[in-house]
């Protein structure tokens, strides 16, 4: 066992899995306290499989338990025993795309008030006392409102948890990162995509899978290929968000997308490690 605690922030169930999910899974079987924070039930998702169509249509809301069940189920998968929505379960509602109706609803997380949402946070950070936090780039990753105020939450709760005006003793995390994706990286994986998509739709390119991030801007490469079929079982979690075939996956717009436990991250706050032969640190603890 290490005391190493680490806390993540994502938006929705699902992308925990998507994105850190070896990551996650690596660091809870070296004995590290992985604890996740979700923002939103992830009630605006689109539902892929036929025979659970039925949760979507269902005003009173069904999509967003069922996905709470799908979200215990991956978390299992990767060994993370603490998990916890921002404020408990439903306070906040998915937002949906940008510039839709659901993102304009006064109860989503968009329209949430930052400070309010940093302050809940915040609490949590100051009960775990975790060294490292890992959410968004400023941009989301790929843009959706939910991701994008994860963001803005999470950087601000950071700073919020040392400040003397919450009750109790003040935490310094020590080190912020955000979630990044390689330009380079994504562009490796389109084109063998493009080759071999599997049963899932070829992406024209880099742009049908995310933004990207600057190579130069990546400062943390985590091998997690170790924990590659626990991230596979997470993600076959999500049914109704995520259809797995292989070494592949789609979301709901059936782009062929790779399962990689070869995970990359953006520094955003903290003292930088000493890098690896790549010239990218190789440990968020480091």
């Amino acid at each position: 066992m290490t005391d190493r605690r680490l806390l993540l922030v994502h938006a929705h169930p699902d992308d925990e899995s998507i994105v850190t999910g070896a990551t996650m899974a690596k660091y809870a079987a070296e004995g590290a306290q992985v604890t996740l924070v979700t923002c939103t039930l992830g009630e605006e998702g689109e539902v892929i499989p036929p025979e659970l169509a039925h949760l979507a249509a269902d005003r009173d809301d069904a999509l967003g338990q069922h996905r709470i069940g799908e979200l215990d189920k991956a978390c299992l998968a990767l060994g993370v025993r603490d998990h916890r929505f921002l404020g408990g379960a439903g306070r906040y509602r998915d937002s949906g795309m940008a510039d839709t109706p659901t993102s304009e609803n006064p109860s989503c997380f968009w329209q949430a008030d930052l400070e309010e949402a940093a302050l809940l946070l915040a609490e949590v950070v100051r009960e775990v006392r975790p060294h490292v936090m890992v959410s968004y780039d400023a941009n989301g990753g790929y843009g959706h409102p939910d991701h994008i105020k994860a963001h803005r939450v999470a950087y601000r709760a950071f700073g919020m948890a040392a400040e003397r005006t919450l009750p109790g003793q003040p935490w310094q995390t020590r080190k912020l990162y955000a979630i990044a994706q390689p330009l380079s990286v994504l562009r490796a994986r389109v084109e063998r995509a493009q080759r071999d998509p599997g049963p899932f739709t070829a992406p024209a390119g880099v742009s049908d899978i995310a933004i990207g991030t600057p190579d130069e801007q990546v400062t943390t490469r985590i091998d997690a290929s170790a924990h590659w079929a626990a991230k596979a079982l997470a993600l076959r979690a999500h049914a109704t968000q995520v259809t797995v075939d292989g070494a592949r996956f789609a979301l709901s717009n059936d782009i062929a997308q790779e399962i990689d436990a070869v995970e990359y991250f953006t520094l955003l706050r903290g003292p930088a490690s000493r890098p690896g032969p790549d010239g990218l640190e190789t440990d968020l603890f480091a």
